[in-house]
């Protein structure tokens, strides 16, 4: 069954087949699409994409997306539009990224923002290295807030 899962108003978590269906994406009104992947396509409906060319393997570096993917998630919410996130089964790359914006934001510790992904999409399972690069970002994101005194953007460079 093709369906977006709807993790909150502004964020949907999906397979590449469901996030390639036009008529979900305008069902759900979807206006941004992260494809988290290196090969899936994006749907042809005229939304806004931006592509995370990692493969679903732990050595990947998917940390590196966490702060760009949240704040594209963020951003589109704040114009009142909607995100989905999709790699190829909607497991466990998608979920990741879904969990670091819970995580940056929503100011939820992992373990609540992985819960609130799985409760939306039951099957996600983010692999072994991702889940460490989660739990490195959350580190991150407490080191920050302590930091900056809730300030969650990286200092500038």
């Amino acid at each position: 069954m093709l369906q977006l899962c709807r993790i909150t108003d502004a964020l949907l978590i999906a397979n590449a087949r469901s996030a390639c269906s036009d008529e979900l994406i305008r069902r759900e009104g979807v206006t941004l699409c992260i494809n988290v992947s290196r090969q899936q396509p994006f749907p042809s409906a005229r939304v806004g994409t931006l592509r995370v060319p990692v493969y679903d393997d732990p050595a990947e570096n998917l940390y590196r997306y966490f702060d760009r993917c949240a704040d594209a998630i963020q951003g589109e919410a704040g114009r009142g539009g909607s995100t989905v996130v999709y790699c190829k089964n909607g497991r466990s790359r998608s979920a990741a990224v879904c969990a670091a914006y819970l995580m940056k934001h929503r100011a939820l510790p992992l373990a609540d923002a992985f819960q609130m992904v799985k409760t939306a999409r039951s099957v996600v399972d983010p692999n072994p290295g991702f889940w460490e690069q989660l739990e490195k970002y959350e580190q991150e994101l407490e080191r920050r807030r302590a930091e900056g005194n809730g300030r969650l953007t990286p200092p500038p460079r």
